[in-house]
């Protein structure tokens, strides 16, 4: 039945096919045909502090403004993560800015971090969690910076963004790693990594403290480090405390055959040919971490094989986004049944 309907999707341009789908998920998650998928997949675990219904999380970008978290959750997944949300709206990067490889089960992105705010984005969020109920799944919010603002002031933006989402996430995801916002990535390197990690721990601190409820940080980081540059990354997150690594994000690499249609474009690469590529660096992280910090692990997972590979590399939870649009909601309950609690 689902590859039926991706069949018709495919006939739509591939953004316009994104939010078609997203609707579809609201009115389904409004009528109750979602629930279907939910039976059957509660397999807790514990990670930062959290327990997780599953180890099968939603990865962030497909659900950007938080429009669908019910839909979302009632396929299965233990948690989803919405975003990525800026301080600031903005429209992201001129269309088109989506590709399919269909032969390579495959996206090339460069969205930008479209997104109608943090703030809309949370108030979503708040009211999702009560019509759903505290039973219903986890969610985290990912944070980014606006494209205009300077690097410089990079720590700005994600404080602004992290006290409004604060209140109403689970846990924070820090992304550092994107490929489409131009200088992003710099982040990474570690002194700037440390600088604002440090400052974010800080005021998660501080909000711990006024609100009494602790929400976890993770980071999430590029698949296209060297060995180098992902220790330095580890030794980072460990000396600041950050609760949580995320690995990985999209890659700027083109591990595709010549002659693949849209190989070219700009962006960043997800799905099934970046999948060795994320699975050797979450075992390099894990290898540094050495357990100190949980590392969910995301990048071409594709069936229970490919979800296998990151938790034997040392991963603890899954994330899945161009495999679930490839592969469908089967995918979730077949991945959270198989990797247990």
């Amino acid at each position: 039945m689902y590859e039926f309907l991706r069949r018709l999707m495919f006939l739509l341009p591939p953004e316009m096919s994104h939010e078609v789908a997203l609707t579809a998920l609201r009115v389904a998650e409004r009528s109750g045909l979602s629930q279907r998928y939910i039976h059957g997949i509660y397999q807790p675990t514990t990670v930062m502090g959290l327990e997780f219904r599953n180890r099968v999380g939603l990865a962030a970008g497909l659900d950007k403004d938080a429009r669908c978290i019910e839909g979302l959750l009632a396929m299965g997944f233990g948690f989803i993560e919405v975003g990525t949300v800026t301080p600031r709206p903005q429209p992201g990067n001129p269309r088109p800015r989506l590709f399919r490889l269909p032969s390579e089960h495959a996206l090339i992105n460069r969205m930008g971090f479209n997104n109608g705010g943090a703030s809309a984005a949370a108030e979503r969020v708040r009211l999702a969690r009560l019509r759903l109920g505290p039973a219903a799944g986890l969610i985290g919010v990912n944070i980014g910076k606006n494209k205009d603002t300077d690097l410089a002031d990079a720590a700005t933006d994600y404080l602004m963004a992290l006290d409004v989402v604060y209140d109403v996430a689970d846990y924070v995801t820090v992304n550092i790693s994107s490929p489409n916002t131009a200088g992003l990535r710099d982040l990474q390197e570690s002194a700037a990594l440390r600088a604002l990690l440090t400052t974010l721990k800080r005021r998660q601190g501080e909000l711990h403290a006024e609100r009494g409820r602790y929400v976890p940080l993770a980071a999430k980081v590029a698949p296209d480090l060297d060995d180098a540059s992902t220790d330095a990354v580890a030794e980072v997150l460990m000396d600041v405390g950050i609760d949580g690594c995320i690995a990985t994000n999209t890659t700027i690499s083109r591990p595709l055959p010549e002659g693949v249609e849209h190989r070219d474009e700009t962006g960043g690469l997800s799905g099934r040919p970046m999948h060795t590529l994320a699975v050797a660096r979450v075992a390099r992280l894990a290898r540094t971490l050495d357990g100190r910090i949980p590392i969910i692990g995301v990048g071409g997972i594709h069936d229970v094989a490919s979800a296998r590979r990151f938790i034997d590399a040392g991963a603890t939870l899954v994330q899945l986004y161009t495999g679930f649009i490839y592969e469908g909601p089967d995918l979730v309950r077949l991945v959270a049944r198989a990797l247990g609690g």
